[in-house]
């Protein structure tokens, strides 16, 4: 063996590269000998090896282990592609649950070192409850208004609005299209929109910032059930497609009643309007998707199910032809207090402030890398003056 190489298994480096969803010809260019090295005919060199760790997002400590470990979220996986379910989690989502984890311990320690109170609504149902019901005592709880939201004077500011009302009640959102702060790890919505972590003091949901405004608005509806059931997971969720699990079907319909109840939709309703304009229609009228409002117009019985179908494929397909929704860079403390949400931020800046928190572990959580840009941050989610 050649004294500048390291000796690894094949196997090990084949198993990285799978498990970050890259095929040997997209590394090709960073690591011309990478065929070799996975067809054991030669080995990296320790630099080589770390490069390579850094660029399939792995410990490079995994790749001296004996064989693959068998990695699993720590949450219940309600995903599903193609109806199948999704056997092996990407290093992004699993390296944004771990840090929203993270989070969630340090938010948990605070909540109890200050002496907040136990959420009562966490864990408060079950499947078993009345979806319309549910979704009646959670508008009530989170104080939201339908009527108000459809004064609002787009996506982004009824978005804003929801996450507002939902961190006033207790519940920390945090919404990033990236891993952490880093730019280069783009989150993907095809792999997951979001997830809910339950806990009754640190109850936390993620939404998949990627995906446009409006889907998230139904993902966060979607996540808040999960918390009223105190059931974590991970989801994909879609309005219009039917979920396999009985809890995705009950969540959905709990979402699609708190974002648009079955009272409303039945006075809002236009018969003369063809589907597909009826549906735009609604989606500005109450600041939901194109599919929650399908999905409602089937629910109300006002569409047949071949409609809803034949209507939900043609939708989807000009959703994805849309560009996607650019934010032009914007206000980087309000994209501070999205990605980790204003409730955690405002708790992890108050903490340091006050010495309870060492600066290091604050800017670690925050995704902060200077001094500066923490006080400003403290001052701008006015934290101190």
């Amino acid at each position: 063996m050649n004294s500048h190489t390291v000796t690894i298994k094949p196997e090990l480096l084949t198993w990285a590269r799978e498990r970050a969803g890259l095929d040997a010809f997209a590394l090709a260019g960073r690591f011309p000998k990478l065929a070799e090295w996975e067809g054991g005919e030669l080995q990296p060199t320790l630099r080589q090896l770390e490069n390579f760790a850094h660029a399939v997002h792995v410990p490079i400590g995994y790749l001296f282990l004996p064989q693959p470990i068998e990695e699993s979220l720590p949450i219940p996986d309600f995903r599903t592609l193609a109806d199948r379910t999704i056997t092996r989690p990407g290093p992004n989502v699993l390296d944004t649950l771990y840090l929203c984890q993270q989070r969630q311990d340090w938010y948990r320690d605070y909540a109890r070192m200050t002496a907040l109170p136990e959420l009562d609504f966490i864990g408060s149902v079950t499947t078993g409850n009345d979806s319309v019901m549910v979704a009646d005592a959670m508008r009530t709880k989170l104080h939201l208004s339908t009527e108000e939201r459809q004064q609002l004077p787009n996506w982004s500011e009824a978005l804003r609005h929801f996450i507002a009302k939902v961190e006033e009640a207790g519940v920390l959102v945090m919404a990033s299209s990236i891993v952490g702060s880093n730019s280069h790890r783009k989150l993907d919505v095809g792999e997951f929109r979001g997830f809910a972590l339950a806990d009754n003091l640190a109850p936390l949901v993620f939404l998949n910032a990627a995906d446009s405004k409006a889907a998230q608005m139904f993902t966060l509806a979607h996540e808040l059930a999960h918390l009223w059931l105190g059931k974590s997971g991970i989801s994909d969720t879609e309005t219009g497609r039917l979920p396999d699990q009985d809890i995705e079907r009950w969540c959905n319909a709990v979402a699609a009643e708190l974002l648009i109840p079955m009272s409303l939709i039945r006075e809002a309703y236009q018969p003369d309007l063809p589907v597909p304009e009826e549906i735009q229609r609604l989606a500005r009228q109450f600041k939901v998707s194109t599919l929650v409002a399908l999905r409602r117009l089937f629910d109300a019985d006002f569409i047949n199910e071949t409609s809803l179908w034949q209507n939900y494929r043609k939708e989807v397909e000009r959703i994805r032809a849309l560009n996607r929704e650019t934010s032009g860079g914007g206000n980087f403390y309000r994209t501070l207090s999205a990605r980790t949400g204003k409730r955690f931020a405002r708790a992890v800046l108050a903490s340091t402030l006050e010495g309870q928190t060492l600066f290091q572990d604050a800017f670690r959580m925050l995704g902060v890398k200077k001094s500066a840009t923490f006080y400003n941050a403290a001052r701008e989610l006015e934290v101190m003056l």
